[in-house]
């Protein structure tokens, strides 16, 4: 039988994947201003300025004549799937957003949502994490995802304690030294 008469499902699969890991069942999208107004910005920079500019090339493209070797078409049309997938996701997200202002805690030294914590670990080394949503995680700025194995365990923990948490290396225990809501870029 002919290829061109088979669905190629596989290929709808594979572009429908997520690029997070998934929301934990019954929970908001947390998410701090910041990362909800860059969220929003590459929502409408998609749809107001990269989507146009490509349905256009694929229009002058499409009336070039045959579209089986023409790679602006061919090109322009992948692209378009691949703006058209992020554009549903960053509104799935957006839809499910909770945004949560670390400034507008009051001081505690309680650790929440939003907390940049000073944790010190056993040899006496300190690191600073800002807990943040999933969408908004940045491990090499020292920002994780709320359901993160650390964050997990730091989230409800006072100043003084130590946590323990596995982590890729094998069980940790760190030391929380300071909590502060501070507004995050």
């Amino acid at each position: 039988m002919n290829k061109a008469f088979v669905p190629n499902d596989s290929q709808e699969t594979e572009e429908e994947g997520e690029e997070t890991p998934p929301l934990p069942p019954g929970t908001g999208n947390y998410m701090t201003p910041g990362g909800h107004a860059r969220m929003l910005a590459e929502l409408n920079h998609l749809l107001r300025v990269e989507r146009p500019e490509v349905v256009n090339v694929v229009s002058w493209a499409a009336g070039n004549g045959d579209r089986s070797e023409n790679g602006d078409y061919i090109y322009g049309k992948k692209r378009l799937r691949e703006i058209d997938r992020r554009l549903r996701f960053l509104t799935k997200r957006l839809e499910s957003a909770v945004v949560v202002d670390p400034e507008l805690r009051e001081a505690t030294d309680t650790v929440y949502f939003g907390a940049t914590v000073t944790v010190a670990d056993e040899g006496g080394g300190e690191s600073v994490y800002s807990i943040v949503g999933i969408d908004e995680a940045d491990a090499g700025r020292g920002r994780i995802s709320w359901i993160s194995p650390l964050a997990r365990a730091l989230l409800k923990a006072e100043i003084g304690d130590t946590v323990r948490f596995q982590s890729p290396g094998g069980l940790r225990a760190l030391e929380i030294v300071s909590v502060q809501y501070l507004a995050l870029d």
